[in-house]
């Protein structure tokens, strides 16, 4: 079956015999007679009744006729979801990210999206948490991945990831060595230790700050830093202990190889990670590819991890 030889009976039937047919076509009547046989011939039965007056289909000419017009209704809409697929291939997406997931997820997914995607632009914002989430709250971004506590009604806010706060150690400290057979310990067990601290503004030190401040502690701090990465490589090399998101351990296997993570008792306290946008926002089919990859690609972390 094909495409010309509908359209070949359909000229026919608004012609009205294959005289007409053929002229309106601008080909021969033999030429257009042969087609329309061969047709036949591959289908093993005749389409048209040639012994009627005029000419008309057979049944099985009427069902060829049928299936072959839902078949040109299909390709059409294929074509047309094709073409959008194709538009939706191209385009802008203002993505934000934390600079320390940023280092982390990015050489992850990037390259994956970008061979699916290479008319995608990404435009990349950089800043911590809770100035993205505002951002995409102000449309000035499109999506975010953030770690927070959803704080706008107007945005739709996609579990990624729970994390866990952990205290590290460099596997060299004393402290480390001390408490080598236990996986969990209480905050109060550092209460002599030097510590190495996030600046305030970020989640981990408001939750750091609470914790010291309902153990009555005041541990001396080495160093207060903005960069998480800084903070968690100085610990791994014995200069103090930390409290930082297992996430950022685990998935740095350097680090991870260089320290012990202790659980902390009697803590409840989870971050949240989130692939973040406004509700009023269709999302593009290469935005929700670009989550879902993200999602892959924790999930592969987490077991490599494991």
């Amino acid at each position: 079956m094909n495409q010309q030889t509908s359209d070949d009976i359909l000229s026919f039937l608004q012609a009205g015999s294959i005289t007409a047919a053929a002229k309106a076509m601008y080909i021969s009547q033999s030429a257009l007679s042969q087609r329309i046989k061969r047709a036949e011939e591959d289908l093993g039965t005749p389409l048209l009744d040639r012994g009627s007056v005029p000419i008309a289909l057979t049944y099985a000419g009427e069902k060829y006729l049928e299936a072959m017009q839902r078949i040109a209704g299909i390709t059409t809409t294929l074509l047309n979801e094709l073409h959008e697929i194709e538009e939706e291939e191209r385009g802008r997406m203002r993505l934000g990210i934390s600079l320390q997931r940023g280092m982390q997820l990015l050489p992850l997914v990037i390259p994956a999206f970008v061979q699916r995607y290479p008319r995608v632009r990404i435009d990349l914002m950089e800043h911590g948490s809770a100035t993205l989430e505002r951002m995409l709250h102000d449309g000035l971004c499109d999506v975010a991945l953030i770690t927070t506590e959803p704080r706008y009604t107007d945005l739709k806010y996609d579990l990624l990831e729970t994390e866990e706060v952990v205290l590290i150690a460099s596997v060299n400290s004393p402290f480390a060595q001390a408490h080598e057979d236990q996986q969990e310990v209480p905050i109060t067990a550092a209460r002599e230790e030097r510590f190495v601290s996030l600046q305030q503004g970020h989640s981990v030190r408001a939750f750091q700050d609470a914790l010291f401040h309902r153990h009555q502690m005041d541990p001396p701090i080495l160093l207060e830093t903005d960069s998480l990465e800084a903070a968690k490589r100085l610990a791994a090399e014995g200069a103090a202990l930390m409290l930082c998101p297992n996430v950022y351990v685990t998935q740095s296997p350097e680090v991870f190889q260089q320290v012990r993570c202790f659980r902390v008792k009697d803590i409840s306290y989870r971050r949240h990670f989130y692939f973040g946008h406004r509700k009023d926002m269709a999302l593009t089919r290469f935005m929700i590819d670009f989550r879902d990859l993200v999602k892959e690609k924790l999930r592969s972390a987490a077991k490599e991890a494991t």
